[in-house]
């Protein structure tokens, strides 16, 4: 191990951000980092199957109360914590703590007080793995989700707003089209916003719509590699 990495202090890493904001691309990376230096880690990206920590794919979410959703989820967060804590790997993953159940529990139209309980709930179970949040932001919503949009395509739109808005809080706000997907998430900018300001766990948020990644990982590895952390700060 190299002494770069001798001080972490962290047991999980969660990269959070909207569609789009580098989340997969920056676990990949920063597990391949630790791992390059002899460190264990584990990369856990959307795409990893069966997936540890998301509860939301495995049923069907859509027609599940918001109640029971949250339950299930924060009951899997709790076993995968406590399976974490016996493991020598630092885990690195993508969203989860937003992105994933949270989600969820907002394109139901949950409750704010429910999603609060359910955050708290999650982050008293990871606290012993002393967790770290990196939270991905772009200061412009829409041209974030244009670009992710050009990028991947109109097939992949048609997916997100075909399932995305027919949710019920997107028919509630009577969202519609790639417009309504850009309203839908500039809602959950806000949300998760407010969420991020509110929780009491070393974090650090970085605007990266310049895509400077490897200026991003350095930031990241910095805050990772030194024990009082460096909370709140943005970049």
């Amino acid at each position: 191990m190299t002494r770069l990495f001798c001080n972490i202090w962290s047991r999980i890493v969660i990269v959070e951000g909207i569609m789009g904001s580098g989340k997969s691309t920056t676990v990949r990376r920063i597990a391949d980092r630790l791992k390059a230096s002899g460190v264990s880690a584990l990369g856990i990206t959307e795409g990893t199957s069966p997936h540890p920590i998301r509860f939301d794919w495995d049923v069907p979410w859509e027609d599940m109360p918001a109640t029971h959703l949250a339950k299930s989820a924060a009951a899997r967060w709790s076993a995968y914590a406590n399976s974490a804590a016996t493991s020598a790997s630092i885990t690195v993953v993508d969203g989860q703590l937003f992105h994933g159940n949270l989600t969820s529990l907002f394109l139901l139209d949950a409750d704010i007080a429910l999603i609060r309980s359910y955050l708290c709930e999650v982050v008293a179970t990871i606290k012993p793995l002393h967790p770290l949040l990196i939270y991905f932001h772009q200061d412009d919503v829409d041209r974030a989700i244009r670009a992710i949009s050009a990028e991947r395509g109109d097939s992949w739109v048609t997916y997100q707003v075909n399932w995305k808005l027919t949710s019920p809080y997107a028919v509630r706000h009577g969202y519609a089209g790639l417009r309504g997907l850009i309203e839908l998430y500039r809602d959950y900018r806000r949300l998760t916003d407010g969420l991020y300001a509110e929780l009491d766990i070393p974090k650090i948020s970085i605007e990266n719509s310049g895509m400077e990644w490897a200026k991003y990982e350095e930031t990241i590895v910095s805050v990772l590699v030194n024990p009082a952390g460096d909370g709140g700060r943005n970049s």
